[in-house]
Parts: structure tokens; C-alpha cells; sequence
């Protein structure tokens, strides 16, 4: 019987060095931004200590995509660059990607997922780029885009599993130990990683002691269970509002680069980070994407968590106005600003004034009132009303229901 030879060891995956990050930099000159280091008095009120935001949502195209991909565009040789080059993204990546395309003249082609936001969409067709729709994840696009690539020799600008895009993304980490050097812990939103990691081999070599954490939406968190199985784990599906890292696949380099730089990953909800997004539009007046609102929501889920001085990174700012009206509405729900309430009423002339001035008295603002008369729940001589009631948060709602129910009302489930 002939012996089957092993396979081939596999080679390590490229390791990425703050050399690189450095030298990247220096390639990002008069590209990229070195974006604003913003103080947060609420959130320093609320961890007990100095909290900053690093607004990445303020570079260039919105996101911090555009420093990796412009790295990454810049070193191809000319060769590649006569052949194109065409990426797979949500939208962040995909600008990143049309910008340095264009700025560097290298035809540029773009797979998004269906249903990517409609700006980003614009946004990366407005820089030059073609784009083409397929799939409902970001892998069904990275799919078409590799199938495109072998098809007319294109060069496939991978959106963080490349150490040229890992080094890129770094330079943030450089800047954010140059804006805040007495920072204690680093907040970094994550889908693929190449943020995170990015910015951990910069803060790990330069500063070993500054705590670094990772912050994914628990319905597309792959890093948890990957971490715990010592190699890259696909998710079997995703479910989040913050496409910007719904990544279901950490990459070779992201992922080693994760496990050995970053001491910690936490999810958080998708009422969190509505929550988040609300607190950054009210609070610090900065527009972001659920995704860039990641590192908030953490610090806002568990404020004493995290050691102080903290850095929350902004990491994006890309939504659809649509999104932005809709998050805000469950946001502000999330945090107790909305009152929904089943309330019977006499069926009587004036019962119903009795009632919402009652609410009134309380201070709360009518949004809504519908009238029910035919429940089984309802007495012959009773009238349910349901209020969507606007309040100024989970106390006063609470003041709001013992009210009513000091006033005699029943209050349905």
C-alpha cells in the first residue's frame, strides 16, 4: 500500500510590526487625517474618570478604512495597478478603497452585499468606483469579488486580512498614544479585526500596560468562539443593525494578531448600541453608525469596567439618514424616553380628557392615542386607549404609571 504523503505545513500568517505601522504612516502622509481626540465629560461623569473619543467618523470617507486601503493600493506595482483593482464590502471598505483608487488613477470595482446602505453605496459610485450587489453577508460579496479577480487578473484588496491593511489601520494607534499618552484602556469596535489589531500592535509596543479591548455585536460576534477554539470560526448566521462589523469570519492575520496583542473581546446588544448612537447625538453632538458606536455602548453597558483614562474609538459615521431617524427612535426607547400603555377608561363623555390630563399633570407628551372598543378584556361600560407617551426617561415613566394607577386606571398587560 503506498504511504500517502502529509500535506504541506501550512505558513504561519504574515506578522505585522509597529515598524510597519510606522513606515505606513509615512505613506498615509497628506492622505489620511489625524483625526480629532475628543474630550467626553458625560461618559468621563459616568466611568468615574477621564473618558476620550478618538472620532475616526471624521476621516477621510467617514471611516478609518481609508488608511489601510490606501496602504495597501499604494504598494501595488504597475503592473497590478494596469489590471485594477476590486474589493468586497458594506461600505466603509468600499470608499476606503474607491478613494485611494482614484487619488492613485487605478480602476477600481466594488461587490457589496444587497441591502448596504444606500449612502456608502453613493458615496463609493461618487469616487469612481464600480459597484455590483451580490449576496445578503459580506462573504457572499468577497465570493464574487475573488471569482472577478481570477476572472480579469484584478488585485483583490482584502478589507483587514492583509498585513498592508493591518499596518494601515495601525497609524491610528499611533495617534491615539500621541493624543491621550496617559491613557489606561483602549475601546475598538470589530468585525474583521483589522482595526483592532492594528491598533493593538501599535498601543502593545509602545505602551504594554494600556489595556486594549475589543467590542463586537453579540449577533455577529465572531471573536468569542474563534479565540476559544484556537483558529478562525465562521458563524452559521448574523443578525445586527451595525453592518460596519458584521464580519461572521475572523481573517488568518487579524485573528493571531488578536490573540496575541488584545486582552479582551465584549459584545454588546443591539439596544446598546441605540442607546450608544442616541447618547453621541445628544451628548457630544457626533454622527455615527451603529458600528461606530460600539466602544460607547460598552462603556455606557458596564462604566466602571474599564480602567481610566479611556479611549472609545468612533470607528465610522457612515448611516443612512433612514437608519439614523430609526436607531434614534430605538434608542430613545431603549432608554425609557417612549411609554407604550394599554389603559382602560369609562366609556363615558370626558373620559378620556380625564385621562390625558392626568398624563399631562405628570409631565409626559402624548405621541399617540388610538381607541379600542371591542376586546374580551373589556368591560360594557369600558373603553381601552392605548398611549405612546414621550418621557424623559425610565424614572419619570415610572412616576408616570403610579400616577395612573393612584388615579384608579387600569393598566393592561
Amino acid at each position: 500500500m503506498t504511504e500517502v504523503p502529509p500535506d504541506p505545513p501550512v505558513p504561519p500568517a504574515p506578522t505585522v510590526t509597529l515598524a510597519d505601522i510606522v513606515a505606513a504612516r509615512e505613506v498615509l502622509d497628506g492622505v489620511a487625517i489625524a483625526t480629532p481626540m475628543e474630550e467626553s465629560r458625560w461618559l468621563s461623569a459616568l466611568a468615574g474618570g477621564p473618558v476620550r473619543l478618538k472620532c475616526e467618523n471624521l476621516q477621510r470617507t467617514g471611516s478609518f478604512k481609508a488608511r489601510g486601503a490606501y496602504v495597501r493600493i499604494s504598494r501595488l506595482s504597475a503592473e497590478e495597478r494596469a489590471h485594477g483593482v476590486v474589493a468586497a464590502s458594506a461600505g466603509n471598505h468600499a470608499q476606503g478603497v474607491a478613494l485611494a483608487a482614484q487619488l492613485l488613477g487605478i480602476k477600481a470595482t466594488v461587490f457589496m452585499p444587497e441591502g448596504a446602505p444606500i449612502p456608502k453605496e453613493r458615496a463609493t459610485r461618487a469616487y469612481g468606483a464600480d459597484v455590483v450587489f451580490h449576496g445578503r453577508y459580506l462573504e457572499d460579496a468577497m465570493v464574487a469579488a475573488r471569482a472577478f479577480a481570477a476572472e480579469t487578473g484584478a488585485v483583490f484588496i482584502h478589507p483587514f486580512d492583509h498585513a498592508d491593511v493591518v499596518a494601515g489601520q495601525g497609524t491610528a494607534g499611533l495617534e491615539i498614544l500621541e493624543q491621550a499618552p496617559e491613557a489606561r484602556t483602549v475601546l475598538v469596535p470589530t468585525g474583521g479585526g483589522g482595526l483592532l489589531a492594528g491598533i493593538a500592535i501599535a498601543v502593545k509596543a509602545l505602551r504594554p500596560d494600556v489595556r486594549v479591548v475589543g467590542v463586537q455585536a453579540a449577533g455577529a460576534a465572531a471573536y468569542p468562539g474563534s479565540l476559544t477554539s484556537g483558529r478562525p470560526v465562521a458563524l452559521e448566521s448574523m443578525l445586527t443593525m451595525a453592518d460596519g462589523i458584521a464580519v461572521g469570519l475572523p481573517g488568518e492575520i487579524t485573528f493571531a494578531a488578536v490573540r496575541d496583542h488584545v486582552d479582551e473581546i465584549v459584545t454588546v446588544s443591539e439596544d446598546a448600541l441605540s442607546r450608544a448612537l442616541l447618547a453621541l447625538v445628544e451628548r457630544a453632538k457626533m454622527v455615527v453608525e451603529p458600528a461606530g458606536a460600539a466602544a460607547v455602548a460598552a462603556m455606557l453597558d458596564d462604566p466602571g469596567r474599564f480602567a481610566t483614562p479611556a479611549v472609545a474609538v468612533l470607528s465610522g459615521g457612515n448611516i443612512d439618514p433612514l437608519l439614523l431617524g430609526k436607531v434614534i427612535r430605538h434608542g430613545m426607547a431603549a432608554a425609557g424616553r417612549y411609554l407604550n400603555l394599554h389603559v382602560t377608561v369609562p366609556d363615558v363623555p370626558g373620559g378620556l380628557a380625564r385621562l390625558l390630563g392626568d398624563v399631562s399633570a405628570e409631565g409626559a407628551n402624548v405621541l399617540e392615542v388610538v381607541h379600542e372598543r371591542i376586546s374580551p378584556s373589556l368591560r360594557l361600560d369600558e373603553v381601552e386607549v392605548h398611549l405612546q407617551l414621550e418621557t424623559r426617561g425610565a424614572p419619570h415613566a415610572e412616576r408616570v404609571l403610579a400616577r395612573l394607577r393612584e388615579r384608579g386606571y387600569r393598566i393592561l398587560e
